[in-house]
């Protein structure tokens, strides 16, 4: 096979921001890579939205990015959107496609207790692909799980210099502690990529006897994999950021975007 163009960008998709955690790492393996970061406002929340319209939503919108930005490898940095439509978008598109599942089987190595909590979307928590990743890395272990779209709202208000309410972090941590078994639980899997940009309020609420994980880190490496051997530019160039349009939520402004290698916005 052969390699991509020298300027064939890597292609990040989430429904917001929250795919940033997951930039973040990669562009620090892959300094020079060219990114395009697509953004889903239109369809955002993706965690209250059912299998059946994500199943659709995300594959075909993929494959509009795809045709336009000409990526070598995309990456669906957004838990909810690959354990809904991961094989969908793999069967639709000839290219290869990283995706963001719950990071159980680590939890499960670093527990103490037994006990585990996966904090995700409503639509992560609830999918089999969660009980597949228990069954295969965690059995014996209990593994608890709470939806909370709120801390979606909360981290894309961070980002944006906005105030974070702390009942809405209380509430996601309450939400697995309330659970039998919960006060057991010693590690927290962050089952979605916008919850790592709250781990400061989250850790505080958990306290220091809970340690929190989340894939970014690996997702990183797998690119790096993916991609080893291929052709780069000598120097980085600022990386694109694609908005769906929404008329309730503008894109960001760029200040918040730079420190990730981005340098221009678009909305389609």
């Amino acid at each position: 096979m052969s390699s991509p163009p020298r300027d064939a960008p890597i292609l990040f998709f989430d429904s917001g921001l929250g795919g940033l955690t997951v930039l973040g790492p990669t562009h620090a393996l892959l300094p020079t890579a060219p990114i395009v970061y697509a953004a889903d406002y239109a369809g955002l929340p993706y965690g209250q939205k059912s299998e059946a319209e994500l199943a659709a939503r995300v594959p075909a919108l993929l494959g509009r990015l795809v045709e336009r930005y000409q990526p070598r490898l995309a990456v669906i940095a957004c838990n909810t959107a690959s354990t809904i439509a991961l094989a969908h978008v793999r069967a639709a598109l000839d290219l290869p496609i990283v995706g963001t599942v719950p990071a159980i089987k680590p939890a499960a190595e670093l527990t103490q207790s037994g006990v585990i909590g996966v904090l995700g979307t409503e639509a992560t928590v609830r999918q089999p692909y969660v009980d597949d990743l228990s069954a295969k890395f965690a059995g014996g272990k209990t593994v608890l799980r709470h939806g909370s779209p709120g801390l979606v709202t909360g981290a894309e208000a961070k980002l944006r210099g906005d105030p974070v309410d702390p009942a809405v972090i209380a509430r996601a941590i309450s939400g697995l502690r309330d659970q039998p078994g919960g006060d057991a639980m010693d590690v927290i899997v962050l089952a979605c990529t916008h919850f790592p940009l709250l781990e400061d309020e989250l850790q505080a609420a958990t306290g220091p006897g809970v340690r929190l994980i989340d894939g970014a880190a690996g997702i990183a490496r797998r690119i790096a994999h993916l991609t080893d051997g291929q052709d780069w530019p000598a120097t980085a160039t600022p990386g694109l950021a694609v908005f769906t349009r929404s008329d309730d939520r503008p894109p960001p402004p760029l200040a918040v975007l730079a420190p990730y290698g981005i340098g221009r916005i678009e909305t389609i």
